[in-house]
């Protein structure tokens, strides 16, 4: 059973009445704002499919799998027929057709796809959910659907895939696009977007490890990193406004067989559909 860890949020916009919902909390009780922001830090915007995306949706086998270690059911997509089979793991508020443009990439060079809306995203039931069941999510699909070739995660689902490996996920290479890293960095911006003082930022990582009974830096990238042996492509933009590229940086110069793809000007999503990147993933996947 994969350990319960928090939800590291990298991209998310605040709205105002909740910033002063939260402060208003924090004078009356740092008790409950602390409570109520470990709600919104667990709480995904579920997006509706975009019309990019819906030619995926339409093709894929959709099936409903439940992941017994979490008592959660999940979404899952087998996007083509080939016997290759490679998994793609969405980021926080993300969807299984968000990778898109990589997984017809993919389809074209002789491969299928598993990916899947994660717990409380997509067509997944749920409102809240951890990186620990994104982690489940994927040791699961792994029984169900597996064995993989490749993992390709982004964002929160780069963070998920290191984490998987760790925890015993096989797969000969893996992809990360866009990941975040130190979970205590994640918890220190998230606290500065609701504008509220700096110790809520230990405040809330003493909650989440008080309820799940773990530390938290456990599941950080880089730590992660270190304990994996097969070649992994770190891929990141050096103007990802979300997470800053120090984060892809660190987490490949933590790994014993990694290597390192920066990108200009395409941010944190845009990365997901550039030609060049597709191109230099394709190029990963093929080396043997």
């Amino acid at each position: 059973m994969a350990k319960k860890a928090i939800n590291p949020i990298k991209s998310l916009k605040i709205p105002q009445i909740i910033i002063i919902s939260t402060n208003i909390c924090s004078l009356v009780s740092k008790n409950l704002a602390t409570k109520f922001a470990a709600r919104i830090f667990t709480t995904p915007i579920k997006h509706k499919v975009p019309k990019r995306e819906l030619e995926m949706d339409s093709k894929s086998l959709q099936k409903t799998i439940h992941v017994e270690s979490i008592n959660k059911d999940i979404i899952t997509y087998h996007y083509g027929n080939n016997t290759r089979k490679i998994l793609l793991v969405h980021g926080w508020s993300g969807r299984g057709t968000q990778l898109f443009k990589v997984a017809d990439e993919l389809l074209h060079n002789g491969y299928s796809t598993i990916s899947f809306d994660a717990p409380a995203h997509g067509k997944s039931k749920g409102t809240t959910t951890i990186m620990s069941e994104f982690i489940a999510s994927i040791l699961e699909i792994e029984t169900q659907f597996g064995p993989f070739e490749i993992a390709i995660g982004h964002s929160l689902g780069g963070m998920s895939v290191l984490n998987a490996i760790k925890d015993g996920l096989k797969v000969n290479k893996a992809i990360v696009i866009g990941s975040g890293d130190i979970v205590q960095d994640i918890l220190d911006e998230f606290i500065c977007k609701l504008k509220l003082k700096n110790e809520f930022s230990d405040r809330l990582r003493l909650f989440f490890e008080d309820k799940y009974q773990v530390k938290m830096d456990d599941f950080s990238a880089y730590k992660a990193a270190q304990k994996i042996e097969i070649p992994v492509l770190v891929i990141h933009d050096n103007d990802d406004p979300e997470v800053l590229v120090k984060a892809g940086i660190h987490i490949h110069k933590n790994l014993k067989n990694g290597s390192l793809f920066l990108t200009d000007g395409l941010g944190h999503r845009k990365i997901l559909g550039n030609q060049n990147v597709i191109k230099k993933i394709l190029e990963f996947v093929k080396i043997n």
